[in-house]
């Protein structure tokens, strides 16, 4: 358990008793069945002093990540829109396509719009 405590307070995290169960190879609710002082003791060390606690990250990291964040969704909603417009040229010039098959089959001969306005 010291081995575990050690090593949660190098890494900054808090010790777990699901953790330390399972480094036991023991379900967590048979470990806190047998062991109820060993989980008081790692309960304990979770809501220690400020010096052994989990530092919350700062407003310039929390910034960071969310400028992150922002950045990776704008690049994702940018690849999007490209593969639309994308499939919207395909789609019109398949139209254009269909619509001349389509006339040259039935034989339709297009009247120019502007020689009617006149």
């Amino acid at each position: 358990m010291e081995e575990m405590l050690s090593a949660c307070r190098d890494i900054n995290r808090r010790p777990s008793v699901l953790a330390f169960a399972r480094s036991l190879d023991m379900s967590n609710t048979t470990f806190r069945r047998r062991y109820p002082d060993l989980v008081e003791e790692i309960s304990a060390h979770r809501t220690t002093s400020n010096d052994e606690a989990v530092h919350e990250p700062s407003a310039h990291d929390t910034l960071t990540a969310r400028n992150a964040k922002l950045r990776r969704r704008n690049r994702e909603l940018t690849a999007a829109l490209s593969l639309a417009a994308a499939q919207i040229q395909y789609i019109t010039l398949e139209n254009v396509r269909l619509r001349e098959a389509l006339e040259a089959q039935e034989g339709v001969t297009r009247l120019n719009s502007r020689s009617r306005l006149r």
